[in-house]
């Protein structure tokens, strides 16, 4: 399995790689492709510089892990280089001597992904980073990392028993830990493995619970109770959290503990000694406590609960809405009017007669074409119904974890009438409306005392039944009527806007997508947007719904490709990390991925996020202004073949970006001896 994993024509030692991290990115993805490991260096390479552009991957120690899921491996693969001279990767305390070229396939084994686990805790052991450091040859590289993934990862430090009287009444508790991030092939183990190590340097127990790609061994309930507290160190959601109701928390990124895990234990014992510590939501002694979840802020837990519920919704929001598209594109917009005959009376061997059918816009008048937009049509339709729902269910699931999934989703399907029962539909705002109220009623039924003989009926039925019996009924009989009223009104007035009124409308939310950068108001004026779109079968290329999504579209590409713009034309105005981001912005803007200009955002956001509002209003202005209609919902450029107006697209496009450049670069020339002063760069 070793020999799968890493051969010695992956290893590169005292090498020069190139004077940035793009740079050896690019060499490595190259060392893949030259050996056999790799179909596509240009997709490996795209695929780890859209994870850098997340969050960098150099750690203290000089080591570099860049790492990602990619299409263009087919078996894990991982290359090594001992850089001369080294790189800057991000890292706090310097560039990084030893790099990790870490690539996983999309849909890896079990047993592969075993192993990049057992590499990933290796590198927080100052044994095994030394001993590459001295290493003659590639073969010795891969001995090292044989070694060290051969072994069974270190267990949970036990209790000291021979230390000083203080020691031994810290040493007499125990802690629990999870571990998780986004890819979870490498940040997951290595920040449980820190904490093991700190621990028992500490001399107190720890077991840690990772949620990564190699699968999850939820720690036993007995463990959790005998904790003194819990750390969660993790970049999303930790996956059933009630299990540790009640515990005093730290809270963190997944890097905090790899950079800094002996600060972590020690202040996990401190919360464990403070009756006012955070805790994790569900326990009795925190009725009528102030401190909200986990030490999160009101304000943060509105973020967090709404944030879950977009990103579980986007993906049905992108396969519906593109697979929409795509039946446009091969069938025309008419083919709304016949896709129900065209499946049900024909097939591949009985192409549809395009000319008696009306289809006016078939490429080549091809019957196949037709056949084909058809079935695309049912089946994006099919998932753009379910996105309401998913928006619902998951608001309630980051509320009341798993129970509120099911009364969630119910609300979500009375808010757009799945059934077609015709009750009131109230659409997003229903969803919301519907979610959070679904997650608190969950949340407070399983909050109840009961028997122990009936605390395996709650979650699976006296949960989901009476929390879906009674957010059903106040959405068919007191909230359903008035949302949906509003929602009349929201529609009519978009429907009635023109002129001035588009401009100002499209202007709002220019602002608000760039605001945040994928925060609350960004996704609040994306889910209006494709919300509209939901309903695109049935509007005309001109409606108010289609030109309201390419505003938003455009207006959320301005931020990330202003800045990539910025560091390219005025370098010296950004540190080198920036500049690398700078690099991963251009994909991620033209992508739509408006979190490509968080890192200079959160950087410097006095002068970056003015200036990428005043951007991104000017675009969504001019889209409104130039009449560019959009008919689906992601993609960025790539779905130019859905824009009504492409030359108007293009413009605003451009325009936008181009005032966010001018005014992000006057304003950083404006503190600029500051900034040298902070972070000096070469001219």
């Amino acid at each position: 399995m070793m020999a799968e994993l890493m051969t010695p024509a992956l290893v590169r030692l005292d090498a020069d790689l190139g004077a940035d991290k793009e740079g050896v990115i690019a060499a490595l993805a190259a060392v893949l492709t030259t050996a056999g490991r790799s179909a596509d260096a240009a997709v490996l390479e795209r695929d780890l510089l859209a994870r850098e552009g997340k969050a960098a991957t150099g750690m203290k120690g000089g080591i570099a892990i860049p790492h990602c899921r990619t299409s263009a491996v087919s078996v894990p693969t991982v290359a090594f280089a001992r850089l001369e001279p080294m790189v800057d990767f991000g890292a706090k305390d310097g560039p990084a001597q030893l790099v990790f070229l870490i690539a996983a396939p999309e849909g890896g084994g079990d047993a592969h992904l075993q192993i990049l686990t057992k590499l990933a805790r290796a590198l927080v052991r100052p044994a095994f980073t030394d001993a590459l450091r001295g290493a003659a040859t590639p073969d010795d590289v891969v001995a090292i990392v044989g070694e060290a993934v051969g072994a069974a990862p270190a267990a949970p430090a036990a209790p000291a028993v021979a230390e000083p009287e203080p020691e031994r009444a810290k040493a007499s508790r125990t802690l629990v830990a999870v571990t998780s991030c986004p890819t979870g092939i490498a940040h997951t183990y290595m920040a449980a493995e820190a904490l093991e190590a700190a621990a028992a340097r500490a001399g107190v127990g720890i077991a840690v619970e990772t949620q990564g790609s190699a699968g999850s061994t939820p720690l036993p309930q007995a463990t959790i109770d005998a904790a003194a507290a819990v750390i969660f160190a993790a970049d999303v959601g930790v996956r059933d959290r009630g299990r540790f109701a009640g515990k005093p928390v730290v809270t963190s990124g997944v890097k905090r503990p790899i950079d800094d895990g002996d600060a972590m234990i020690a202040e996990a014992l401190r919360s464990a000694d403070d009756p006012g510590a955070p805790r994790v939501e569900g326990s009795a002694a925190d009725a009528g406590r102030t401190t909200t979840a986990a030490g999160e802020s009101w304000g943060g837990r509105v973020r967090r609960v709404l944030m879950t519920g977009v990103s579980y919704m986007i993906p049905f929001v992108a396969a519906g809405g593109l697979l929409i598209a795509l039946s446009f594109l091969l069938g025309g917009y008419d083919i709304t009017n016949v896709f129900a005959d065209v499946v049900a009376t024909n097939s591949l061997t009985n192409l549809p007669d395009v000319d008696a059918l009306g289809l006016e816009r078939v490429p080549f008048d091809s019957g196949l074409l037709a056949y084909l937009a058809a079935i695309l049509f049912i089946i994006g339709k099919t998932a753009f119904a379910f996105f309401v729902p998913a928006l619902a269910g998951y608001i309630a699931f980051a509320i009341a974890d798993r129970p509120g999934i099911a009364p969630g989703f119910v609300a979500g399907g009375l808010a757009t009438d799945i059934a077609q029962f015709g009750t009131p539909q109230t659409g997003f705002l229903g969803a919301i409306v519907g979610g959070v109220l679904a997650g608190l009623v969950a949340h407070g039924i399983a909050s109840w005392k009961v028997p122990s003989w009936a605390r395996g009926l709650m979650p699976v039925l006296v949960i989901p039944l009476l929390s879906s019996l009674v957010v059903g009924t106040l959405m068919l009989t007191v909230l359903g009527s008035p949302i949906n009223e509003l929602m009349t009104a929201l529609t009519d007035g978009l429907s009635d806007m023109s002129g001035s009124n588009a401009v100002i409308l499209g202007i709002v939310l220019g602002l608000m997508m760039a605001f945040d950068m994928g925060g609350p108001l960004n996704k609040v004026a994306y889910s209006f947007a494709a919300a509209g779109v939901g309903s695109a079968a049935t509007l005309a290329g001109d409606a108010p719904e289609l030109k309201i999504m390419a505003a938003v579209m455009l207006a959320g590409m301005v931020p990330p490709l202003a800045l990539a713009l910025a560091t390219v034309v005025r370098p010296a105005l950004f540190n080198p990390a920036e500049r690398e981001n700078g690099k991963a912005a251009w994909l991620l803007g033209a992508s739509f991925i408006t979190e490509g200009a968080i890192p200079f955002a959160a950087a410097d956001p006095l002068r970056v996020i003015p200036s990428i509002m005043l951007g991104s209003a000017v675009t969504g202005g001019l889209a409104q202004a130039l009449d560019v209609g959009l008919r689906a919902p992601h993609g960025g450029v790539f779905v130019l073949f859905a824009v009504d107006g492409v030359l108007g697209f293009v413009i605003a496009l451009v325009a936008g970006v181009l005032v966010a450049t001018a005014s992000v670069v006057a304003l950083k020339s404006i503190g600029r001896a500051r900034v040298a002063d902070a972070d000096p760069v070469p001219a």
